[in-house]
């Protein structure tokens, strides 16, 4: 079954900025799909084409990428008489439409919403559900594994803390204890701070004005013991750190515009302070810790760590960059967003690539999200056991979660919790990629 029709128009995100939305038609129906955007970007990620008019949008439009999508796509797509279900195809014949290395030319938010679409359009023609349609494509056979969430804390320093719930038996329980300790953190945290110090941020999460990440720390540990679940729930960070390296140094202090440079430290020092933290508190898992192009530093970090250590703006989800850092022993866990390399077929890739490394994968949001839960199906499809989909605290973010309710429900039984299981660990693999 072929695409009859495809329309793309301009809608919202959760921030407020413009972004894309794909209507794709089959004799089979109507089938939706919308793509989010990220503020921390990193430099390597596909093309977000935005028109750049400072009179509209404040510059962050995406008309030339509806275009596309409505003018040059729709058209050759349906051209090409390509059945919904060849997925691989249909992503190879647009990024072929497109010609450039970064889908700079049709834009990567033109060229995913399209892709997320014919996937949604592949599962109805076969009457299976996303989850089961993507799984066939990555070869991934049930029982399916459902996702370890994480709830969120935003912080000055370093941009996001995480909640873990490890300890659960099922999905259901662990958005229980997730949530349970979201709001003890949350009272934790008022009875501190005053009760502006629990306005959410972009992804749900609070963020108080702590004097640092120990302080940060200290502030989470509490709410899991205050929970009843010690043990149960573990900690991740996501440092974001390419956003304060100056000049081959750490600021940790870089909100502070008269940030003192002699304070500032090297990618060693930084190691330290992070292997400290390692030391005292039940972090299992440090997402981005130092900047995209440190190599060295992250090799560094990686072979004297025993926990995840996650690249994002190091591997933007590319097989070229992904194949550098495993090379080079950088990493050995991947944080897989679709929009930073633009279709289904590479996402897939690009999880399997690290996995063939021994690495953890952790499907993720972006700060710029919408209603569309694809990652929830993906998570599920690639059986990677983790999903980083913010705090549960705005509907963009619990949708998600929803999502994967409804998914643990459906499978009834034949799916089990991934818990501990999908995160690499030192130089050992996840357990989920030693079955």
């Amino acid at each position: 079954m072929s695409v009859t029709k495809v329309h793309a128009r301009q809608i919202f995100d959760s921030r407020g900025n413009p972004t894309v939305e794909v209507d794709l038609y089959t004799a089979k129906g109507r089938f939706r799909a919308s793509v989010p955007s990220g503020a921390s970007t990193g430099i390597h990620e596909a093309v977000e084409l935005r028109d750049g008019d400072k009179n509209a949008y404040v510059g962050k439009g995406v008309s030339k990428a509806v275009a596309n999508v409505n003018d040059i796509i729709g058209p050759e797509l349906i051209k090409s008489g390509l059945p919904v279900t060849s997925q691989k195809e249909i992503d190879d014949f647009l990024i072929k439409l497109d010609g450039t290395p970064n889908k700079g030319k049709l834009g990567a938010n033109a060229i995913l919403g399209v892709s997320i679409a014919v996937a949604m359009a592949g599962a109805e023609e076969k009457g299976v559900p996303l989850y089961q349609h993507l799984a066939d494509l990555a070869g991934v056979k049930p029982p399916f594994v459902l996702p370890t969430p994480r709830s969120t804390l935003s912080t000055l320093a370093f941009q996001e803390f995480m909640l873990l719930p490890t300890g659960a038996t099922s999905f259901t329980e662990a958005m229980k204890i997730g949530t349970e300790t979201y709001h003890t953190l949350k009272k934790v945290i008022s009875a501190k701070y005053g009760i502006d110090a629990v306005n959410v941020g972009d992804e749900g999460g609070f963020a108080p004005n702590v004097s640092g990440a120990e302080e940060s720390l200290e502030l989470l540990t509490e709410a899991i013991k205050k929970a009843g679940y010690e043990g149960k729930v573990k900690i991740a960070l996501d440092v974001a750190s390419s956003e304060f390296y100056k000049e081959g140094k750490y600021d940790l202090d870089f909100k502070n515009p008269n940030s003192d440079p002699t304070k500032w430290i090297t990618g060693k020092e930084l190691a330290d302070l992070y292997l400290s933290y390692v030391k005292k508190y039940p972090i299992v898992s440090i997402e981005d810790p130092f900047d995209q192009d440190d190599w060295e530093a992250w090799s560094h970090f990686t072979s004297q760590s025993s926990i995840q250590i996650v690249g994002d703006d190091l591997t933007v989800t590319n097989p070229l960059r992904i194949k550098t850092a495993i090379e080079k022993k950088a990493c050995n866990g991947l944080l897989l967003k679709v929009n930073q390399i633009g279709t289904i077929s590479e996402s897939i890739q690009a999880a399997q690539l690290a996995q063939s490394d021994g690495w953890g994968v952790m499907i993720s949001h972006r700060s710029g999200e919408t209603e569309n839960t694809l990652i929830a199906d993906l998570s599920v499809a690639l059986g990677v056991g983790q999903i980083k989909t913010g705090a549960p605290a705005r509907s963009e973010r619990v949708a998600k979660y929803n999502a994967l309710l409804r998914i643990e429900e459906e499978l009834a039984g034949n799916s089990s919790y991934a818990g501990e299981k999908g995160f690499s660990a030192g130089t050992t693999a996840p357990a989920l990629l030693q079955k």
